[in-house]
């Protein structure tokens, strides 16, 4: 097999990788190509990596390009995990800016304005990246983790439809965090499946396996008061702040993975899950405060503060903590080759694809975020006939934003970033928002200039 990591360079998902497939049986005897545009990075993962193989006697073997077409031929799996810039610079400009032409917003990254030109700059990129897979690797497998996800995959997917190319998160992980503790059982015994968009996804059904009992109305009835009960991230933020120190818990790290969570004790936005939990009767599934991105009534309800402290504290932690390559499996992509490779049939919680018939009550051309059966013919999305109707219109409003945006980037257009935002439901605007627009063209003219 041959693997090439894009985005190599960054120490937590270069590492963080490295450790999931040495962990591997499947993948021994396999060539992992590193690849980024950061030569002295991508330098520090490689070395890290090749000495990590000959201390631990393994069977990999790894080279290192700032040439991606070099890296890519011939390649089996490909896995795309890339920003552009600096990262917190602009994400701020994409939540601030909008907020000076009256544009509320929870967060900025994934979706509102800001989502929208987090998705603007960076799904160019990856288009290129997909052009040279299509070209040097058109067999491969391609998993994508950059955000905005479902940006990202509706775009590429409509550029290259047969592209085998699935977009992966980790927020479907939330469940397994909560749920034990909640209901009291370990989490081997409860069959979820979730479904929605991309950070935009609920609980669509839980049972319990040993009986096959119903167990939603358990989670309905204990998450108010469990979400109720947990902390915030006050306390964890003020001894970083004072100590510059990462607390430790059980003689761990509070905070060994920040690209999941922060602290699986820790939360940031109980105000508007409780709105969802009592007015849709439904559980969502991300960890924090993304979902309130999406929905025109969140900003009203959403724990400000709490999402503040989680961004602080999202910063800081990641400029303390020292990535390292550990023998165990932290994401999901390795075990979805292995499904591949295996042909096991597996039931994979939770991959973006596009929709075409998935959710019924959605647009076709839009990626939406299911489970799926994993075999030698691939990744197989499961279909909800039945999707919850209410959250359905919820995410229907969402759904042109995508289109347009989709749009947007394969067609260059300005105008047609313009309506993204006009149709857009969390802005409650318009005549400054061709101004917003071309501000924010002018501000990150080196990734927004195609614009015309």
């Amino acid at each position: 097999m041959k693997l090439v990591l894009i985005g190599a360079g960054s120490a937590q998902f270069g590492f963080g990788t490295l450790g999931d497939i040495f962990s591997s049986a499947f993948l021994k005897g396999s060539h992992i190509a590193l690849v980024d545009i950061n030569e002295a990075s991508l330098s520090r993962v490689l070395q890290a990596g090749k000495a990590f193989v000959a201390a631990h006697n393994l069977d990999f073997s790894l080279s290192a390009h700032t040439d991606r077409r070099e890296a890519l031929k011939g390649a089996d799996f490909v896995i795309i995990s890339i920003e552009v810039g600096n990262r917190f610079e602009l994400w701020d400009q994409d939540w601030m800016i909008p907020l000076q032409y009256g544009i509320p917003q929870v967060y900025g990254e994934n979706g509102g304005p800001g989502g929208l030109f987090h998705a603007l700059r960076i799904v160019p990129p990856i288009l290129d990246i997909c052009q040279d897979c299509a070209e040097l690797c058109p067999e491969a497998t391609i998993f994508n983790f950059s955000n905005p996800m479902t940006a990202i995959t509706t775009t590429v997917l409509r550029k290259f439809p047969q592209m085998k190319f699935i977009g992966l998160c980790h927020e479907i992980s939330s469940l397994e965090r909560y749920l034990p503790a909640m209901l009291g059982v370990p989490f081997e015994r409860l069959a979820l499946r979730a479904a929605g968009l991309n950070h935009f996804s609920v609980l669509v059904s839980a049972r319990y396996r040993d009986t096959g009992a119903d167990a939603y109305p358990d989670i309905l009835a204990k998450a108010p008061a469990f979400f109720e009960n947990l902390p915030g991230y006050s306390d964890i933020l003020e001894y970083i702040q004072t100590t510059g120190k990462i607390p430790q818990t059980e003689g761990k790290t509070a905070m060994p993975d920040i690209g999941r969570t922060i602290s699986s004790r820790q939360w940031s936005d109980r105000r508007l899950f409780r709105q969802i939990l009592e007015r849709f009767h439904l559980l969502p599934i991300t960890l924090d405060s993304h979902i309130g991105e999406y929905i025109q009534w969140a900003h009203e309800v959403a724990d400000h503060k709490g999402i503040l402290d989680f961004y602080m504290l999202y910063r800081a932690s990641l400029r303390m903590l020292t990535p390292t390559i550990e023998l165990r499996v932290k994401e999901r992509v390795v075990p979805i080759i292995e499904g591949i490779l295996g042909n096991s049939g597996y039931e994979e919680a939770a991959v973006n694809l596009m929709n075409a018939g998935l959710i019924p009550s959605l647009p076709e051309s839009v990626a939406v975020e299911v489970p799926a059966r994993v075999s030698e013919k691939g990744i197989e999305g499961i279909a909800f006939p039945d999707y919850p109707r209410g959250f359905a219109a919820l995410l229907r409003n969402y759904t042109g934003v995508y289109d347009l945006t989709a749009e947007a980037i394969l067609r260059k257009s300005k105008d047609l970033a313009i309506q993204a935002l006009l149709v857009n439901p969390v802005v409650p605007v318009c005549a400054r928002v061709p101004e917003l627009v071309e501000t924010m063209i002018e501000r990150q003219q080196q990734w927004l200039g195609y614009l015309q």
